[in-house]
């Protein structure tokens, strides 16, 4: 179940990160958490291709469709709910993707700290 009432890493309403892909632990849009969400996917992050060969690299593969899941494979460009830790060993190793600070659950902050998701936000254009 998701929380309406989430806030992001500022404290502000937790805005969607995207609709399209259709992402999120919960897959409504937002990077919402709950107890049973073991990844902790509260990082709104914009897809990199250095971030996405990280991930492959490391297990996680987000390039490839996988329909089963309701997960359409992603690219560069692409906004999506990453996992904390992999955020974080992401930034660690140089290929952190740029992160959209609104969209970011507060919980997030457990395991990154707001300084590191500030240093790699995103400037631009809102998602419409």
């Amino acid at each position: 179940m998701t929380n309406s009432n989430a806030k992001n890493v500022h404290g502000g309403p937790l805005e969607p990160c995207s609709l399209d892909p259709l992402t999120g632990f919960f897959r409504d849009g937002c990077c919402n958490t709950a107890p049973e969400d073991f990844g902790q996917h509260t990082v709104c992050a914009i897809m990199t291709e250095p971030f996405l060969s990280f991930s492959v690299l490391k297990g996680n593969d987000l390039v490839t469709p996988r329909p089963e899941f309701r997960f359409p494979g992603l690219k560069a460009g692409d906004r999506w709910c990453v996992c904390a830790a992999r955020w974080r060993e992401a930034a660690e190793a140089g290929v952190a993707p740029p992160v959209v600070l609104a969209a970011t659950h507060q919980r997030a902050l457990e395991v990154v700290a707001l300084a590191d998701l500030e240093y790699h936000a995103f400037v631009g254009q809102a998602q419409s």
